[in-house]
């Protein structure tokens, strides 16, 4: 599918700041709105990542890092849940280990701290040596991100993570006061020199403008992220699209790109235009190392080794007819409550976690 300049800007258009946000982010992504070059870019965002099976689980890259880990990752809030008993959540993380998934999510927020705790335990007995583990950190401060990280590491009883990732970059300003002086940038850098962690990156689920955003400070920093993570899902390509936006950013500077919100927590579900094994499929298909998906129960978790089992690299026909299929649903945000609503805005809700807000703005 060939896509010029027009094109692009028609499709960012569904965005009322996506002007601004361009024009902001201009110096990060001028090179990708070049027609002919964005064309190519856009061509690769739409080409299934190479992988590696072993027996039915599916490996992939992870962007510049060249870590292996599986298709799909397990999800941390998930096992956290209060209606979820601690020793079925504990059985499913060794489970879907046993079965070849090696990528666990989790952050310091989830559960109030239950879904570190959980996995924590988990990953005892030889697991954690059979896993690339990654948290999220809410602080935007040094001394907040600073005294998270140790908290989480305490959690999950281990003295680093593979991955430490800023989590919800969903405002303007956060990658202003995580770049700033005395801003969370210094504690990560920090964690990574003392061994507690040996790659970085940031999340976030609201705009995709604020993305290119954080991707822009970064690069200003002389900064480069080894993941980003946000929603990649069959509604996402028809409203604030991170596929549109985001995706060829990432390709084109080899940072590892995590898929999440592949359902949009049920909700995507209740459009009865698409099957979970649909959702989850679509977004294998792009340009992910992982996916990461909530697995609650045994039962979901053998959803999830079916879809990798029966994944195939979809046609550029199979992914328009999915597309037209949810276009009418997608089109408003409806079903992707995280862009359009503060339902999952958990540091806006609680909004102490992310420090004090004295630092200044980066330079």
């Amino acid at each position: 599918m060939d896509i010029n300049r027009r094109d692009f800007l028609k499709t960012a258009s569904v965005s009322g700041l996506v002007a601004a946000g361009l024009a902001a982010s201009e110096g990060f992504i001028k090179p990708l709105l070049a027609a002919d070059e964005f064309a190519q870019t856009e061509l690769s965002t739409t080409a299934t990542p190479t992988g590696t099976r072993s027996g039915d689980m599916l490996y992939r890259t992870l962007g510049h890092t060249n870590e292996k880990v599986s298709a799909l990752g397990v999800g941390g809030f998930h096992i956290g849940k209060p209606n979820l008993e601690e020793q079925e959540s504990i059985k499913i993380v060794r489970s879907a280990i046993d079965g070849g998934i090696n990528f666990m999510d989790n952050s310091w927020d989830y559960n109030k701290g239950d879904s570190e705790i959980r996995m924590g335990k988990a990953l005892q007995g030889g697991y954690r040596q059979k896993v690339f583990l990654m948290t999220k950190i809410d602080g935007r401060t040094k001394e907040e991100a600073a005294k998270q990280i140790d908290e989480s590491l305490q959690r999950l009883q281990t003295d680093h993570v593979d991955l430490l990732q800023f989590h919800e970059v969903l405002r303007m300003e956060d990658p202003d006061r995580i770049f700033a002086p005395g801003g969370a940038l210094e504690a990560f850098l920090a964690a990574k020199k003392a061994g507690k962690t040996r790659y970085i990156g940031f999340t976030g689920h609201k705009d995709p403008l604020v993305h290119l955003r954080m991707l822009e400070v970064a690069d200003k920093h002389n900064f480069r992220f080894d993941t980003v993570q946000m929603p990649l899902n069959v509604m996402d390509a028809h409203f604030r699209s991170f596929r549109h936006l985001v995706l060829p950013v990432l390709v084109k500077n080899n940072i590892g790109v995590l898929g999440m919100k592949s359902m949009g927590d049920h909700f995507i579900l209740q459009s009865q235009t698409v099957t979970p094994i649909e959702c989850l499929h679509y977004s294998m298909n792009l340009p992910t190392s992982t996916v990461i998906t909530g697995i609650d129960s045994m039962q979901i978790l053998n959803q999830a080794f079916e879809v990798i089992r029966t994944f195939k690299p979809m046609s550029e026909e199979q992914v328009a007819a999915l597309l037209e299929r949810t276009a009418a649903a997608g089109a408003t945000g409806h079903y992707e409550l995280f862009k359009t609503t503060s339902h999952f805005d958990s540091t806006a809700q609680n909004p102490q976690w992310l420090g004090n807000a004295s630092n200044p703005p980066a330079i």
